[in-house]
């Protein structure tokens, strides 16, 4: 009778003990093989969808004022000014992205404000002065954006506002609201018609590609309790007044 193989412990082992084991090896390599290609599937199928889930837009309706973003002149003011002239608002609210140009009219040098150019661009297209509105607080980013505009709101006692931003930046918006400001009311977020945007192909153009990935950090800085932070407001507190458009001079 030949001898039966020693175990590690000195016991006698049966000669099958090896093959089992490459098995069970084998077995377990496959598996974790195929857990990591499945994961690896997973999140390119996800990373490749996250253009479409960024959209969410609201279907429209009548609404105290449509409120512009800054960003994206002067198509974010086109939209809000047809968006007027198809009955949603009677009114027109710019934010005033404006810390800059503040800095260098206290030095004397004029340079026109986002806001500036977005009222010249609606009264240029008929929007009439007194329907248009600069909200004055300047702003730095969405965040400061929302507070300035449900501010606003809720000093009017309204319950309603469109929020005209680009396609990408809708989700972002609808979080930040729901998280922190929708206790001052409601909004309905529209995004530029003829945004260029594409949710299903972004990764082929490096605009879209930019797009996605500031508005991903910008969301999970959001989802974190914003501790990023923006330069903060020179002013104290959040003003609810506004600053009614002038009327065009001769120039305009």
């Amino acid at each position: 009778m030949k001898d039966r193989p020693l175990k590690v412990d000195g016991t006698m082992g049966s000669t099958n003990d090896a093959p089992k084991k490459r098995s069970r090896a084998l077995l377990i390599l496959s598996w974790t093989a195929i857990t990591v290609l499945l994961g690896i599937t997973a999140s390119t199928v996800a990373l490749l969808g996250v253009g479409e889930w960024l959209v969410k837009e609201d279907p429209l309706q009548p609404t105290t004022a449509i409120a512009v973003l800054s960003g994206y002149t002067p198509d974010r003011a086109l939209e809000a000014a047809q968006l007027y002239y198809d009955g949603y608002a009677k009114e027109i609210w710019l934010t005033h992205p404006g810390m800059h140009v503040d800095a260098l009219a206290e030095l004397g040098i004029h340079y026109p404000a986002e806001d500036d150019v977005n009222s010249r661009v609606l009264r240029r297209v008929g929007i009439p002065a007194k329907a248009i509105h600069v909200l004055e607080t300047p702003v730095v980013n969405t965040d400061q954006e929302l507070d300035v505009i449900s501010a606003a709101l809720q000093s009017r006692g309204g319950q309603k506002v469109i929020i005209v931003t680009n396609k990408a930046h809708t989700r972002r918006v609808h979080l930040l609201w729901d998280k922190y400001y929708g206790s001052r009311g409601q909004i309905i977020v529209h995004a530029v018609s003829d945004d260029p945007f594409q949710p299903g192909r972004w990764w082929r153009y490096s605009g879209s590609l930019t797009e996605v990935v500031h508005e991903v950090l910008g969301i999970m800085n959001a989802w974190a309790g914003l501790p990023v932070q923006a330069t903060p407001l020179r002013n104290s507190s959040v003003m609810a007044t506004d600053q009614s458009a002038p009327e065009p001079s001769a120039a305009d």
